[in-house]
């Protein structure tokens, strides 16, 4: 697939509901694409995260502060247009990211990041426009005590509906109000044109309840939407 044919992707799921997502991969047999319910933005009002899977994946490994962690450099400098950076691995208690780091995903065309663990410069990512969505914020850093070890890997990020979801390379990234979901790379195109049309639907279901229509008419009409 080519990039602008990824952009134009990414721009149609960006305007689309997690929920009406949900609901089209329940018809597809996929039931468990919903991540945990801590997932978060931040700051909250920080916008909608919408983009392909870009995964890297770290774990609590102690070693000299001053050394930095050029692992997660080498990760994020592979970093394309149009990506969300997906972030695992067992950190409970430190941040995986902050300001710089976001700076730099950024710069390269990242549209946020998606953390199975902790961000934190809360303030400033809504100064950069980078949309974060994370189970929790802490002022800890990474280094010394938390480093990456691989990326663009099958990683494990903690479910809604199962203990954790697989996100692959590739894989799509939608995140709102309702919460953050995980749609397969091979389902992508189906599960957007299905979206899509349900959005429709809901559209005008919406419309005829203004103008009078009762919600007993209205399941009769459409089913339960």
């Amino acid at each position: 697939m080519d990039q602008a044919k990824k952009d134009s992707i990414r721009q149609r799921f960006a305007v689309l509901d997690t929920a009406n997502v949900s609901d089209v991969l329940d018809t597809l047999g996929y039931h468990h694409q919903g991540l945990h319910p801590d997932f978060a933005p931040f700051p909250p009002d920080n916008g909608r995260l919408a983009g392909w899977a870009y995964t890297i994946r770290g774990q609590m490994t102690p070693y000299k502060h001053g050394s930095g962690d050029p692992e997660k450099m080498q990760a994020c400098a592979g970093v394309s247009p149009g990506e969300v950076t997906v972030w695992s691995g067992d950190g409970e208690g430190v941040c995986y990211i902050g300001e710089l780091i976001a700076v730099g995903l950024k710069e390269r065309g990242c549209v946020g990041a998606l953390i199975d663990g902790g961000v934190r410069d809360v303030r400033w990512l809504k100064h950069h426009s980078f949309s974060v969505y994370a189970r929790y914020r802490s002022p800890v850093q990474s280094i010394g005590r938390w480093k990456v070890n691989g990326y663009q890997v099958p990683v494990a990020i903690r479910g809604a509906t199962t203990k954790y979801v697989e996100v692959k390379p590739g894989d799509f990234i939608l995140a709102d109000e309702d919460g953050a979901i995980v749609i397969p790379a091979h389902l992508v195109e189906e599960v957007l044109e299905k979206t899509e049309a349900l959005t429709r639907q809901e559209e005008q279901i919406r419309k005829e309840l203004s103008n009078g229509l009762t919600l007993a008419d209205a399941l009769a009409k459409y089913g339960n939407v």
